[in-house]
């Protein structure tokens, strides 16, 4: 597991997210990047109540011992963000 979730009920009216990727875990602009998109996207999709969470990679993803395609290792985050907030389907509200 590459992440840490910390998460705490919020006095708003929706939920907010904050997501910390160190430079000394994901190296590279684009991975850093790729992991906030990907956790943004699974946040969105989840339709949470009020809560305030913190997304915190907490080990290197894509090292040299470990080297990964960026569709591999996209698709390993995913699943793993996926475990933090997984998407709910609710029909589209009446206008």
């Amino acid at each position: 597991m590459h992440f840490v979730l910390y998460a705490r009920a919020n006095q708003l009216s929706h939920a907010r997210l904050g997501v910390v990727v160190a430079k000394r875990f994901a190296p590279r602009a684009v991975t850093r990047n790729m992991i906030k998109r990907i956790c943004r996207e699974n946040f969105r999709l989840a339709n949470l109540p009020a809560t305030d969470c913190i997304v915190r990679l907490s080990s290197p993803v894509n090292t040299r011992a470990h080297p990964a395609s960026t569709a591999d290792l996209k698709k390993q985050l995913r699943k793993e963000v996926q475990q933090f907030f997984p998407p709910h389907i609710f029909p589209e509200k009446a206008l």
